[in-house]
């Protein structure tokens, strides 16, 4: 073991919950700081909802809705939850992206040089990141009520916006590695890439899986994304839940039980 990991370890030990919890506070006041800062970091969450609700509401709504046996107003109703399980893929990657920044510019060898616990670090950003999710989730209900969606079960909503957050949450602890594994922010974008487009366009997210090959059909069956689309839609607009709801928890479980302690690793061991 090295000398700095020795002493990123000792420090850890050494900081009560209250140091964490305190320290943890001022980052993500730091962070939240660096996004008044920079509003234009917040762009994504701001259009990215707006653009992608008009895109499949109005390009695709109409052929998919028909064969949905609603129109386009039945697409509303379906595409809306799921869309809320891709804010909570697609955003997740700024945690990582964000993180190589920070290293790259010199940020986390001042962090490093204080007095902090490690994992203070990882945790403000997650926190800040979610933060970014529900304000991107919030804009594209906005959207969504515009377009004609309804709001038949509050309750619902606020349970199908929890349980995104959950697997969010889950999700930017892949990221916050590949954010400290990774040279730079174009590879941790690159290779977020490649996680999220198979995942969100083989997943039931814009469309019903039925119509797909059986292989395909056998991929969405697993795609954390899929249940979570689904259970979101069980939750805002009625219909099944239980099982959706228990396996999108299984994987959120799983993937932070396995990433959580990797990222940490990396972070304190990176040189």
């Amino acid at each position: 073991m090295s000398a700095a990991t020795a002493t990123a370890g000792t420090d850890d030990v050494r900081i009560p919950l209250r140091g964490h919890l305190r320290h943890t506070g001022a980052l993500i006041r730091r962070n939240l700081l660096w996004i008044k800062q920079d509003p234009e970091s917040m762009m994504d969450a701001v259009l990215m909802p707006v653009i992608f609700t008009l895109l499949f509401v109005y390009v695709f709504g109409g052929s998919i809705g028909q064969a949905l046996g609603g129109g386009q107003d039945g697409y509303v109703q379906y595409v809306i939850p799921g869309m809320i399980a891709m804010m909570s893929m697609t955003l997740s990657q700024g945690v990582g992206t964000g993180f190589s920044q920070d290293f790259n510019s010199g940020v986390m060898d001042r962090f490093r040089s204080l007095p902090i616990g490690r994992g203070s670090v990882l945790f403000a950003k997650i926190t800040v990141e979610l933060a970014r999710m529900l304000f991107a989730t919030a804009v594209l209900m906005v959207v969504a009520v515009l377009v004609g969606f309804d709001i038949h079960h509050w309750g619902g909503l606020f349970a199908a916006v929890g349980l995104a957050t959950v697997f969010a949450s889950s999700i930017m602890w892949v990221f916050l590695t590949l954010g400290v594994i990774l040279k730079n922010a174009q590879s941790v974008q690159a290779m977020g890439f490649l996680v999220l487009f198979p995942l969100q366009f083989g997943s039931s997210i814009f469309a019903p899986t039925k119509s797909m090959p059986g292989w395909l059909q056998a991929f969405t069956d697993y795609n954390p994304l899929s249940t979570l689309a689904d259970a979101a839609r069980g939750l805002m607009i009625g219909g099944p839940v239980a099982h959706d709801l228990w396996v999108t928890l299984g994987w959120s479980v799983a993937i932070t039980a396995v990433m959580a302690p990797v990222a940490i690793h990396k972070f304190r061991t990176k040189s």
